[in-house]
C-alpha cells in the first residue's frame, strides 16, 4: 500500500505505441477512436518509423512522450532534444545517469516549448542487476540520487517506479511530474516489469502521468482495456482524468 499523495493536477494516462511499425501504430490508434490525448514513442517504433511516427501522432491532436532514454556526450544529448524540440515532442527522455553536464545540456537545448524527464532506475531494474553493474545500496537509494542530481540542473520530470514515487515527491516536491511506466491493471500480467503497481496505487501515490502499454494495446478490445484504467484511476483519485 502506497501513501496517499495526490498530485494537485490530474494525471493524465499515456498509451505506450510499441509496435513494430508505423501502420500498426495507427492501426492501435484507430482501435482507440482517439480517445487518448497522449502516446508514447519509444525505441522500436522510432526506429523503424523515425520523425513520421511523432508526426503521425501530432496529426491526430495528441501529445509525444518520445521516450529514446538519451546517454550519450552531453553535445550529441543537446542536439538530439533540439531535433525532438523542432519536431513538436512534449515530454523526452534522458538516463540520468549520464551525469549533471549532460542533463544540464539537455534542459537548456529543450528551451521552454519541451519538457526533459530524467530516467532514474529501470522498472525492469533488481538489486542484483544493480551490483552487477557496481552500483551499491539499494534501488531507492539510487533512484533518488539520481533525481537529485537532475534537480539541481533544472530537470523538473522524473521517471521511476511507483514504489519510488512517495520518496520522490516528499523531496522534490508537486512542481515536478511524476512519470510512472510499469502501470498493471489488478490481475495483468507482469510481463518484464519487476516493480510494477495498479493504476490505482499511482494516482494515489501522486503520479501525474501513468504509462500504460501492454494492457491496453494487446487487449482483445483497446478502447475498453483503456476505458477501464481510467474509470480505475479516476475512482482512485475521485476527480477527472484526462
Amino acid at each position: 500500500m502506497f501513501p496517499t499523495r495526490l498530485s494537485k493536477h490530474p494525471a493524465e494516462i499515456i498509451v505506450a505505441l510499441d509496435e513494430p511499425s508505423l501502420n500498426d501504430a495507427r492501426r492501435l490508434m484507430d482501435r482507440l477512436e482517439n480517445r487518448p490525448r497522449f502516446y508514447k514513442v519509444g525505441l522500436q517504433l522510432f526506429t523503424a518509423s523515425g520523425a513520421a511516427a511523432v508526426e503521425a501522432v501530432k496529426a491526430r491532436g495528441a501529445k509525444v512522450f518520445l521516450d529514446l532514454k538519451l546517454h550519450d556526450i552531453p553535445n550529441t544529448v543537446a542536439s538530439a532534444v533540439a531535433s525532438a524540440r523542432e519536431l513538436g515532442v512534449d515530454l523526452c527522455t534522458i538516463h540520468l545517469c549520464g551525469g549533471t553536464e549532460m542533463a544540464a545540456a539537455a534542459v537548456e537545448a529543450a528551451g521552454e516549448e519541451m519538457m526533459i524527464l530524467g530516467v532514474t532506475v529501470l522498472t525492469s531494474s533488481t538489486i542484483e542487476g544493480q551490483e552487477v553493474c557496481g552500483i551499491h545500496g539499494s534501488i531507492g537509494e539510487q533512484v533518488m540520487r539520481l533525481a537529485r542530481l537532475g534537480h539541481k540542473v533544472g530537470v523538473r520530470g522524473f521517471v521511476a517506479s511507483a514504489l519510488e514515487l512517495p520518496m520522490l515527491r516528499k523531496e522534490l516536491g508537486d512542481e515536478s511530474l511524476f512519470v510512472i511506466p510499469g502501470v498493471r491493471p489488478a490481475g495483468s500480467a507482469l510481463g518484464d516489469q519487476k516493480r510494477v503497481a495498479t493504476p490505482a496505487d499511482v494516482v494515489l501515490a501522486g503520479a501525474t502521468h501513468l504509462v500504460i502499454g501492454r494492457p491496453i494495446s494487446r487487449a482483445e478490445e483497446p478502447v475498453k482495456a483503456y476505458l477501464r484504467i481510467l474509470a480505475e484511476a479516476e475512482a482512485a483519485r475521485g476527480g477527472k482524468l484526462v
